[in-house]
């Protein structure tokens, strides 16, 4: 019998080198596309430096003219004349008619008797242009409020010490702002840190990158962002995406090139074959040929082999899974954070930094920068985060020990916008954490857990090559950049306890930068805290910093927590200053300077700081606590500070927005240091009621425990707030039940106008708590 042939292999063979043929051909056609598409968004893109130097060029003529003209008009002898006379109302109009155009003129005497007379309706922004000019005697120019259009004002010495003041359209000067940003940048003309024009994508607007410079002779500068081109298929840039995409084009040609003459070849052969030596066979394209037999065999060797893979599959899966090793509860609210040895380990945290880097990898994040605080297993923290981080292709800046708010500095410092503090923060010594910055975003709620899930379902990015390491230390640039910006008018003592904590070093030297005689107390850093737990919302941690203040004679205590982003006071008199009442004197502050602005206060804080931060003219917003919620909401309201009980404060006048003890205590004294009363007095004009510190009650699930007590709505007609945990409001005083988000506690918080309404207060609340767990230990 004859033995038949299926000519099947080498066929099989030949058409996967044409499938592989056209495949490569099309990836190597579209990498190349992608390539070209690549290079010609970033021509549209350009670069930052000549976009908003462009804007400059053509903005500073128009600007120039503008004061000239109004200048031209002081000038004018009509003007002169009504001057010399002290006709005010005369050389008004005779301002108004030698400057074309101007919408609104007016010649004030030097003491604006007539602009404070009436601020509301006179406009802040006129009456600080008017004391800029007679202040340095020289034109200025501002963009102001004219009800509720914005327009452009210039002010004027005049000879006897008056100040002639006109306004005109905002419009034009705008238009040269609105009509220059190309494709994917963004432009914007800034006067401090309003922005007064802008165009093109306002999403990249705080990306870490962007140029902003002055215009000389004004108070305005130009803020110019150019956006990246994100990488393409497989992270690939332009020149790698051409060089590949040629390469394939090319290979993928040669393939199909050689099989072509191979079928070629097989057609001869076949045609040259006798019909006896093609009888009973089946001929495969290029002439080979298997048994029967033969292709059994192969196709139960392959459906074993694919079986074999999808188990192997399974496996690895599972592997990954169980082997991840990652406590799901060390992901937090806010931040990352455990017990070393137990939940946290150098593997643990080369995990949570790969996770972090294949972020950053999704967002088109190369660079990060991180920092540790005093902690003993910090470094060993820090290796494990940089293997993870590197193994995802990121660059790691380490800024070495470093407190958390330097930390974050450094992100904006570098130009980064992303970092990672390593840090337990107030907790006790064998605890750490990390506290994170992706691309000016402080990672909170799901984004955090997010890192987990990546984790144990092993979406982790692993890059063909390692990123980089470095070491750079910051610290003088951070304290050179609050000396720059901030010089106390006169000489205060202060003492400084850090607890031990990280802020020992930096936290003084920049006290001492700015003018202020520092007495140290506990700075030395030692992660074991030999000499009271790091944290300044405990009165208890507060004693020794008090009794050294008194002996001293001291203005002023600060104290630091162990990273260095919160704050505590104490007085002279030996008085704990609550940091709501701090917030209020920042508050009162800051709205000096900028009428109406937005202040941001977390729920535990006093319920006088409302009617306090309005009767300021500011606009007060409570939200949850949380230093990553606290920020989240800044940014979206656009406020200018923002505090929370716990004593962090974010400063965006003037600073970053993020929460800094340090930066913090460098403003208190700076307010301090223009007044002349002592601490204890201009702290007595800042209300205060009669009010606990936080309480603390250990729960085994505090949310659990909040959740039932927040279906309570009979609390006497309070009114009652439920945005985090539930606060309750009467006229003369408040109480407050919340979960921490970091340990497992009820936090509690009362306030009354009388010792008497307080206990009433705080009865109502033990009843209620007592309702859900009787055996409940109260301790208030």
């Amino acid at each position: 019998m004859a033995k038949i042939k299926l000519d099947v292999g080498k066929g099989s063979s030949d058409q996967a080198k044409t499938l592989l043929g056209v495949l490569l051909l099309g990836l190597g056609a579209f990498l190349a596309w992608q390539g070209v598409s690549q290079k010609m968004q970033g021509d549209r893109i350009g670069n930052v430096g000549n976009l908003r130097n462009g804007v400059i060029s053509t903005l500073r003529p128009v600007l120039k003219k503008t004061v000239e003209e109004a200048e031209k008009a002081a000038k004018d002898p009509a003007v002169e004349s009504a001057v010399a006379l002290g006709d005010r109302e005369a050389a008004k109009h005779a301002f108004q008619t030698a400057w074309p155009g101007v919408e609104r003129a007016e010649v004030l005497s030097p003491d604006l008797e007539v602009l404070y007379a009436d601020l509301s309706a006179s406009g802040y922004g006129r009456t600080a242009l008017a004391e800029s000019v007679i202040n340095t005697k020289k034109s200025q120019l501002a963009f102001v409020k004219s009800g509720s259009a914005t327009v452009l004002a210039v002010g004027v010495p005049l000879k006897n010490g008056d100040v002639a003041l006109g306004q005109v359209s905002a419009a034009p000067v705008m238009s040269l702002v609105t009509g220059a940003a190309t494709d994917g940048s963004y432009v914007a003309l800034m006067q401090g840190r309003s922005t007064i024009a802008s165009a093109g994508d306002s999403s990249i607007a705080d990306k870490a990158g962007g140029q902003s410079k002055d215009i000389e002779g004004t108070r305005l500068s130009v803020l110019a962002v150019t956006g990246e081109v994100p990488p393409g298929v497989f992270g690939l840039t332009v020149w790698p995406s051409l060089i590949l995409g040629l390469l394939g084009v090319l290979g993928g040609l040669w393939l199909l090139l050689e099989q072509a003459k191979r079928r070629k070849a097989a057609a001869e052969a076949r045609a040259a074959s006798t019909p006896d030596e093609m009888a009973g066979a089946v001929i495969a394209d290029d002439g080979s040929a298997v048994t029967v037999s033969d292709l059994v065999d192969q196709h139960l060797q392959a459906n074993q082999a694919a079986r074999q893979a999808r188990e192997q599959s399974l496996r690895e899966i599972a592997a990954v899974r169980a082997a991840s090793g990652v406590d799901k509860s060390i992901f937090r609210a806010y931040d990352i954070r455990g017990v070393v040895g137990d939940t946290l380990s150098k593997d643990v945290a080369q995990k949570i930094g790969q996770a972090i880097g294949s972020l950053m990898h999704e967002k088109g994040l190369k660079d990060i920068v991180v920092g540790r605080d005093g902690r003993l297993s910090g470094l060993n923290m820090v290796e494990g985060l940089t293997e993870g981080l590197r193994a995802a292709g990121r660059n790691v800046i380490d800024i070495g020990m470093a407190p958390t708010p330097v930390v974050y500095y450094g992100a904006y410092e570098l130009r980064t916008g992303t970092c990672v503090a390593v840090t337990g923060s107030h907790n006790p010594p064998d605890y750490n954490g990390f506290k994170i910055v992706v691309g000016g975003t402080t990672l909170s709620g799901d984004a955090i857990t997010d890192l987990y899930t990546r984790i144990s379902e092993g979406r982790l990015h692993q890059a063909g090559q390692q990123g980089t390491v470095e070491s750079r230390d910051i610290a003088p640039a951070y304290i050179e950049r609050i000396a720059s910006d901030i010089q106390l008018e006169r000489p205060l003592r202060v003492v400084v306890d850090a607890g031990n904590g990280v802020a020992g070093e930096v936290g003084p030297a920049v006290l001492e930068a700015i003018g202020a005689t520092v007495e140290r107390l506990y700075c030395e850093i030692d992660g074991h805290f030999p000499n009271h737990h790091p944290d300044p919302s405990e009165p208890h941690n507060l004693e020794d910093l008090i009794d050294m203040v008194a002996r001293r004679d001291a203005d002023i205590g600060l104290a630091f927590d162990g990273d260095g982003d919160r704050l505590g006071v104490v007085t002279r008199a030996g008085h704990n200053i609550f940091p709501d009442r701090l917030l209020m004197l920042f508050a009162d502050d800051v709205l000096t300077r900028n009428p109406g602005a937005v202040i941001v206060h977390d729920v535990k804080c006093t319920g006088a700081i409302g009617s306090f931060v309005m009767g300021r003219g500011g606009s007060p917003m409570m939200w949850k606590t949380g230093h990553s919620l606290i920020k989240a909401k800044m940014k979206e309201e656009e406020a200018e500070l923002a505090g929370e009980m716990s004593g962090h404060f974010f400063f965006q006048e003037r600073w970053y927005g993020f929460d800094d003890g340090i930066y913090a205590a460098a403003r208190l004294l700076e307010i301090l240091a223009r007044r002349t009363e002592t601490a204890d007095e201009v702290f007595a004009e800042i209300p205060e009621g009669i009010a606990t510190p936080e309480i603390k009650v250990p729960v085994a699930d505090p949310h659990a425990f909040v959740a039932r007590f927040s279906q309570f709505n009979d609390f006497d007609g309070a009114k009652l707030t439920k945005l985090d945990g539930l606060r309750a409001d009467w006229s003369d005083g408040w109480g407050l039940v919340r979960a921490s988000n970091t340990t497992p506690i009820l936090v509690l918080r009362f306030e009354a106008n009388t010792e008497e309404r307080l206990e009433e207060i705080k009865e109502m609340f033990r009843g209620k708590l007592r309702e859900i767990d009787p055996e409940l230990e109260l301790n208030f």
